[in-house]
């Protein structure tokens, strides 16, 4: 349906040699836009995930080392991008605690990756994109954005902050051809997650499959995960025409979740 429609486009995705942030580059690339992977390593292996998507696509990768907790590092990611038509800001981290018990160190990192960090790239792209006279924002939040948990304090309180910030680029860029909206994952089966089910399973002294439907996917009322693929699929629409019209909002893939 949008197979190479986004010719010609670059599109920046934080947090992207796994999980969400590589399922979005490679639907975006999928769709035709040049991308930039990031992530705060800089290995082989990364560089070389840039060559493969881009064999796979036929489109320009490039890998652009930043981190994601540091002010100055996520600007000059845009800037060593030199373009930024889709800006995708994905890179997260997630530490489980109660309040009294939270390390301040941990809270400092997720409120400055999970939140500062989209403030920062966005005051690069957006210029970028007003420059081009075209413009997405994506803000990959959460479904605890729109809800919260026990002991995720600094994470609810970080993707709320994204809901909000979301709202307000959206506002500034209201009268201009860019559009920004926020994706609200519920539980996505990513390599981390599928790494927890083992560990979970001893905890628990359950089944995979209970692991899976009593524990995982208790507040997903389709029982079903989501996939990285829909989350990029989701990410595609946003940069379609039929989303001209859409910004400022959240998109909930969370099979029902934040329906409860």
């Amino acid at each position: 349906m949008f197979e190479k429609f986004l010719g010609g486009k670059t599109a920046i995705v934080t947090g992207s040699n796994s999980g969400i942030g590589l399922g979005v580059a490679q639907e975006l690339a999928r769709a035709g836009a040049d991308i930039v992977l990031n992530s705060f390593t800089d290995a082989d292996e990364d560089h070389a995930l840039a060559e493969s998507l881009a064999g796979e696509h036929g489109v320009k990768v490039r890998y652009i080392q930043a981190d994601m907790s540091k002010p100055d590092q996520c600007r000059a990611l845009i800037e060593k991008a030199g373009v930024c038509d889709i800006l995708v800001n994905n890179a997260g981290i997630q530490h489980v605690a109660a309040i009294p018990d939270f390390p301040a160190e941990k809270w400092d990192a997720i409120i400055a990756i999970n939140l500062s960090s989209a403030f920062h790239t966005t005051a690069v792209a957006l210029p970028m994109m007003r420059k081009a006279g075209w413009g997405r924002v994506i803000n990959v939040a959460s479904a605890h954005g729109l809800t919260a948990s026990p002991f995720k304090s600094a994470y609810v309180a970080a993707k709320h902050g994204i809901i909000g910030l979301t709202k307000v680029t959206a506002l500034e860029a209201a009268r201009e051809p860019i559009t920004c909206n926020a994706i609200c994952p519920g539980y996505v089966l990513t390599p981390i997650v599928e790494k927890q089910i083992p560990d979970q399973m001893k905890t628990h002294s359950m089944s995979r499959e209970d692991v899976i439907a009593k524990v995982m996917l208790d507040r997903q009322p389709s029982g079903e995960f989501a996939t990285v693929a829909q989350m990029g699929g989701t990410a595609v629409f946003l940069c379609s025409p039929a989303a001209d019209q859409i910004t400022g909002t959240s998109i909930s893939v969370d099979g029902g979740w934040t329906a409860l």
